[in-house]
């Protein structure tokens, strides 16, 4: 791809085995630390980028990713700010747009062309964002529980601005009046299950992997405060399905029976859900919730699994 320069950056991309004979820890090297994931399958077996969603880590899909064809290479990253990748520089804002960045950092790095993603909520949001400024590259798109964009209304743009701004500024100001809390193993996780009431408790275990680290006296959770703070990348309902138009892949929605449209309805999900049908994606509902993927992986591996095969490259080259 003209422009980018994919020997400097693979330098940058490390691997550390694991127990386990499929999965992997991964790193990159940004300018402010690294972006750390997790790794499956194959170095030359099929693409899959794997994006997580808000306040979660690349744990997400670690109940999930098991059940999926074991000859496919799934690479799933910890956002920044998130599970054990480094927190941005101080002073940084945490917009969406940057979270595209990182994927795409990722992607040079692992010097992949042609690849699918599967993102979860925020994760199909940055996804939906990252096919559309690079229609070339995404050949497939799952999206778990999410339209792919969250649009703000034109009315609440400035407000939400203005907040995230003042929110940054306060908490830059503060910030050498700030200690992390210690919990027991315990109380972090009875305080995650109660911040995401859908997670079961084996879930939950899987997401505190990464979510904590040990010190003096109990664990802290790694994921940076900033994140809470407001979008102030936020964007139209106009500007969304302008987005949706440039994407050239082959769409799924799968939505969660009890997921997002029940816990945190988007204002415009039904245009945006017009938009893809429209478009002729693929729109799948299943028994379950927001974590569906993680609380009960077997019920959407096999829609993944059916719908990323309908187009493998093996059956592509039979045609």
């Amino acid at each position: 791809m003209q422009g980018v320069r994919n020997i400097p950056a693979l330098k940058s991309l490390r691997y550390f085995a694991t127990t386990t004979m499929r999965q992997a820890e991964f790193q990159v090297t940004v300018p402010w630390g690294e972006i750390r994931g997790q790794v499956w399958g194959p170095a030359h077996g099929r693409p899959v980028l794997c994006l997580h969603g808000w306040a979660d880590n690349s744990g997400t899909f670690n109940r999930l990713i098991p059940l999926l064809p074991n000859d496919w290479r799934f690479v799933a990253i910890d956002f920044p700010g998130h599970g054990l990748s480094s927190h941005r520089s101080a002073g940084c804002f945490y917009p969406f747009t940057l979270y595209v960045a990182d994927a795409r950092r990722v992607i040079e790095a692992l010097q992949w062309k042609r690849f699918s993603i599967i993102g979860h909520s925020m994760g199909g949001n940055v996804a939906g964002m990252f096919s559309a400024l690079y229609p070339e590259m995404v050949e497939d798109l799952v999206l778990l529980d999410s339209y792919g964009f969250f649009p703000t209304k034109l009315n609440s743009m400035m407000n939400y601005i203005k907040q995230g701004i003042i929110q940054q500024v306060e908490y830059d100001s503060e910030s050498n009046e700030r200690t992390e809390k210690v919990y027991t193993y315990e109380k972090a996780k009875q305080r995650l299950m109660v911040a995401n009431p859908a997670l079961s408790e084996e879930a939950t275990e899987v997401l505190l992997e990464r979510a904590i680290r040990e010190v003096k006296g109990g664990v802290v959770f790694n994921r940076d405060f900033r994140i809470n703070l407001k979008n102030i990348a936020v964007v139209t309902l106009e500007q969304s399905l302008y987005m949706q138009s440039l994407i050239q892949a082959r769409v799924m929605l799968l939505l969660a029976s009890e997921g997002m449209n029940k816990q945190f309805p988007p204002s415009d999900g039904d245009a945006l859900q017009k938009g893809w049908m429209e478009r002729k994606s693929t729109v799948v509902e299943v028994q379950g919730d927001h974590h569906v993927h993680l609380n009960m992986p077997e019920i959407v591996a096999p829609v993944i699994t059916d719908f990323l095969q309908s187009n493998s490259p093996k059956q592509q080259a039979k045609l």
